[in-house]
């Protein structure tokens, strides 16, 4: 979490009131709720509605309540492939759908496992929370948005909606579209995040083109070399060493990857991302998933780079 989110939580953790009262303290609350509510839409210039939600799985289910079939893209999170229904389009060797239908999409504007930014049409649900904060928001009819995936904190995060008539209601806060007591304390951490400096972006191109070449030289594999990508996502394979090996090893050394998406990685199954761009499992099982932050530096990159080529050698020698 940037600091600045975690000065707003706790300041937020300081009005104990409900927003959805009606004495005093609960209209302060709301108040507060709905400038955080207008902070976030500005700072993601965004004209439109914004739900608040407990998170991107929540926003995508919300979107994709009452839809009936819609086409999802094969290497699509988790949290949409579980909340919608329809065909499954398929990806080439990169993860790039190279065509895709029309009518009403959900898709991932840049792969949580891979990086992969994947265009679409306009009239879609587009899960943005890898690049919200980070890149333009896409053209877009809704828009999902997390906070801990910009430095927020975690449990909030948004739907974006250019018409309300998009929705099936079904009762409670947040215009009658979702039941519970509004996380003010989380509203205000998220519109914080949002608010502050993105000037680190701009160099994880550099830190990642960096390892890139350091895995490559070391006999690694980068996953996606050829489509474009997010500068803050990479994987890596390496043969002959399992991913609990590797994240084993890059542990004990202080350093926190994961195989695959952090919803599934706890699970160590198999990626389905992974499979439907043709790799097998066992070369799938070879795969770590590395991601690149505001607090990450060019010495963290370094020491990672080498403590990578040191584990792909201490495999080959035993071998």
């Amino acid at each position: 979490m940037r600091p600045e989110a975690i000065a707003a939580v706790a300041e937020g953790m300081t009005r104990w009131a409900n927003p959805s009262s009606p004495h005093a303290e609960g209209r302060a609350a709301r108040a507060a709720l709905e400038d955080a509510r207008r902070r976030i839409a500005a700072a993601l210039d965004w004209p439109h509605h914004v739900i608040l939600t407990s998170g991107a799985s929540e926003a995508i289910a919300l979107g994709l309540r009452g839809r009936g079939e819609v086409p999802r893209l094969a290497v699509e999170h988790d949290a949409v492939l579980r909340a919608g229904q329809g065909a499954i389009i398929p990806v080439d060797a990169d993860g790039v759908a190279r065509s895709l239908p029309g009518g009403f999409l959900a898709v991932q504007s840049a792969n949580s496992e891979t990086g992969v930014l994947q265009d679409a049409p306009q009239s879609a649900l587009r899960d943005c929370s890898q690049t919200a904060g980070k890149m333009p928001l896409p053209d877009a009819d809704m828009i999902v948005v997390s906070a801990h995936k910009l430095g927020g904190p975690p449990g909030i995060g948004a739907l974006l909606v250019r018409d309300l008539g998009l929705l099936d209601p079904t009762g409670g806060q947040e215009r009658g579209y979702r039941a519970g007591t509004e996380n003010l304390p989380g509203a205000l951490g998220f519109a914080a995040a949002l608010e502050a400096p993105r000037d680190w972006f701009d160099a994880m191109a550099g830190f990642r083109a960096d390892l890139d070449a350091a895995v490559l030289a070391g006999g690694g594999e980068i996953v996606v070399a050829e489509a474009p990508r997010i500068p803050t996502i990479a994987a890596y394979r390496m043969p002959g060493v399992s991913s609990a090996a590797q994240l084993i090893r890059f542990d004990m050394a202080g350093f926190a990857v994961s195989a695959g998406s952090a919803c599934s990685s706890g699970s160590m199954r198999p990626s389905h991302v992974l499979a439907a761009m043709g790799y097998s499992p066992e070369a799938a099982g070879e795969v770590v998933r590395v991601s690149f932050g505001w607090t990450t530096t060019a010495d963290d990159v370094a020491r990672f780079a080498d403590l990578w080529t040191r584990t792909a050698r201490d495999v080959r020698r035993a071998a």
